[in-house]
């Protein structure tokens, strides 16, 4: 078994394909809320969203954000991503968040423990793949590749979501990895492939497919792979579910939903 395998996962919450974000007046400033309704019905929208989101959706958020300005001029987007643990963290500490997006149901089991959020809801997969420099120069095949001596191997830390994900895959290949760094979050691992500074990774085939030409991706086998579930939550100090209401309409069939799945994603079962 694999000498870097983390703890798996907490019980399960309730599957829906959703992602709930909510209007926070008093963490983000004044914003008058508008009526509930779906962002790509034409229904004007307004105030400002405070999104804590795993970096894993960085590219699909940022696209919706995108299109969320075309449409509703109005609508204020921040989000704030990072690995799903840290963010967990800042809002256990008071960090004036209205929804928190996880890649995992670990990191938000904490804030449901706590009572710091409603329900979470569970709006999409994703699956595991091997980074690996540009031409794959090391001849990566496979998860049992990454117990070479002669690769540089970089990993997600334990309490990353992609990095429990990692261990879980490499216990069921049978494979004992010597990262030679842990990284606070999957962008951070990835970025160390992309760069040469090591020669291969596990993430996810979102961040593969968002970093373009800089790394190639090797598939791990659905007997050897990790589905992971991305849950959120609103915050129970927001201010305002109604809009949240209706950008979730659009995550569920709208542009966000779109976004989400163009970027490698798989929508929830």
């Amino acid at each position: 078994m694999s000498k870097v395998m983390a703890r798996r996962s907490t019980r399960p919450f309730t599957a829906a394909v959703m992602l709930v974000v909510v209007v926070g007046a008093a963490a983000c400033g004044s914003g008058a809320a508008t009526k509930p309704g779906n962002p790509s019905s034409g229904a004007a929208l307004a105030g400002r969203l405070t999104v804590f989101a795993a970096a894993s959706l960085t590219e699909s958020l940022d696209q919706e954000k995108q299109s969320l300005r075309r449409r509703h001029p109005k609508l204020s987007v921040t989000y704030s991503f990072a690995g799903s643990q840290l963010l967990a963290q800042q809002i256990l500490q008071g960090a004036p968040a209205d929804v928190f997006a996880s890649a995992d149901e670990k990191n938000m089991q904490k804030l449901v423990d706590a009572r710091l959020v409603e329900k979470p809801l569970v709006f999409a997969r994703n699956k595991l793949e091997i980074a690996v420099a540009r031409g794959n120069p090391k001849h990566v095949t496979g998860l049992r590749d990454l117990g070479r001596s002669d690769l540089t191997v970089v990993l997600a830390d334990p309490s990353v979501p992609a990095g429990n994900y990692s261990r879980q895959a490499l216990d069921a290949a049978g494979v004992t990895a010597h990262p030679k760094s842990l990284e606070l979050d999957v962008r951070a691992a990835l970025a160390k492939v992309a760069s040469g500074e090591a020669d291969a990774t596990v993430v996810y085939v979102s961040d593969i497919r968002g970093a373009g030409a800089k790394v190639d991706g090797v598939e791990i086998p659905d007997a050897q792979n990790v589905i992971a579930r991305y849950v959120a939550a609103v915050v129970r100090r927001t201010g305002n579910a109604a809009v949240a209401r209706a950008f979730l309409a659009d995550l569920v069939s709208g542009d966000g939903h779109a976004a989400i799945v163009a970027h490698g994603l798989l929508p929830a079962e």
